[in-house]
């Protein structure tokens, strides 16, 4: 059953890759990387079950947090284009310059 589940998801992370390379927008494809990292964090927990070693565990909920924060970072990044400043603080430095 958890070789079907395992299998299952490496069908949906190909999926999701093929969305990621065709996706018509930006946030199609950010959407398609923050899908993939979840998968990965599922399968990161499948195959620890499969493989009897709980440390995976420990493995897929920091993945999670680096996928959550990465994603962020990138969805701010595209839109105010600084990771850094605060808005106001960027909009202090382009009326100096």
């Amino acid at each position: 059953m958890f070789i079907g589940a395992t299998a299952a998801l490496l069908v949906a992370m190909a999926l999701t890759l093929i969305r990621a390379f065709a996706g018509p927008t930006l946030f199609d494809r950010v959407l398609a990387a923050n899908s993939f990292g979840t998968k990965t964090v599922l399968l990161i927990g499948v195959l620890g079950f499969l493989t009897d070693r709980p440390e995976f565990l420990d493995i897929a909920l920091l993945y999670a947090l680096v996928n959550f924060i990465g994603t962020i970072a990138v969805l701010k990044f595209f839109r105010y284009r600084n990771l850094g400043l605060s808005n106001t603080e960027a909009a202090d430095r382009e009326e100096i310059d």
